[in-house]
């Protein structure tokens, strides 16, 4: 929280930070914030008190705010991708293409993305009815998961949906910014200098590293058939 919250603060603040790159930094960085704030409070009070519960209106607005949260994630590590490929492939372009304005209505298309996936999962999953209470095997309330414990109606419909809705908005910007760094790459392949090349791998090597940890996460809790127990999921073959 503290970093991210000094990034913000950083880019606000610092006018030699008012370039489209350390923009999408600063929106990354809110963004980060609230999704911790989203789920923190509540997980550290469950380890500090011995009763680990949580309404099922409060558990609503998590998963909500942790879907819109999410979902706009996905499409701003994507806009984060096109602007460094705008900045390594397309160098002489770059300060018309991305100007301040660009920079402003892709981050809110991010947001409004974010939005919409949240609504409509959230729309989906409300159709269901809830009897009673029910133990999740989750930290926080991430319905999806977690929606064959709380739920005493079929939850196949609402499964298959998630799915496809997680597939409608993670694969477009995730098509983007795979696109983006195969570009990046070639490009940085094909400048003579070592030093060059290096320079231009800085500016995109943390982001890349950012994309791989986000997607692979996402890609494991929610494209992968499902388990009973996430507990479950064992990535290290067994000791013989």
């Amino acid at each position: 929280m503290a970093g991210n919250l000094l990034i913000v603060f950083l880019v606000v603040t610092d006018r030699h930070l008012h370039t489209p790159m350390y923009f999408f930094l600063g929106n990354l960085s809110f963004l980060e914030s609230c999704c911790s704030s989203t789920v923190l409070p509540n997980m550290l009070s469950n380890f500090l008190i011995r009763e680990k519960s949580i309404s099922m209106r409060a558990c609503f607005v998590q998963f909500f705010t942790f879907a819109l949260l999410g979902g706009a994630e996905c499409y701003l590590l994507a806009m984060m991708s096109y602007d460094r490929y705008l900045a390594i492939c397309k160098p002489l372009h770059y300060a018309t293409i991305m100007n301040a304005r660009m920079s402003v209505q892709l981050a809110a298309v991010s947001w409004v993305c974010g939005i919409l996936v949240s609504t409509s999962l959230t729309m989906k999953v409300t159709e269901l009815s809830f009897c009673g209470s029910g133990e999740i095997d989750h930290f926080f309330c991430d319905v999806i998961p977690d929606i064959r414990y709380i739920s005493c109606s079929d939850t196949h419909s609402v499964e298959l949906h998630s799915f496809v809705y997680a597939c409608v908005f993670t694969f477009p910007p995730f098509i983007l910014t795979l696109s983006s760094y195969v570009f990046i790459i070639v490009t940085i392949l094909r400048i003579p200098s070592t030093s060059g090349r290096q320079k231009a791998f800085s500016t995109c090597s943390s982001h890349l590293t950012v994309v791989a940890l986000y997607y692979g996460t996402l890609m494991l809790v929610y494209l992968l058939p499902r388990s009973r127990h996430l507990s479950r999921i064992n990535l290290c073959p067994p000791l013989s």
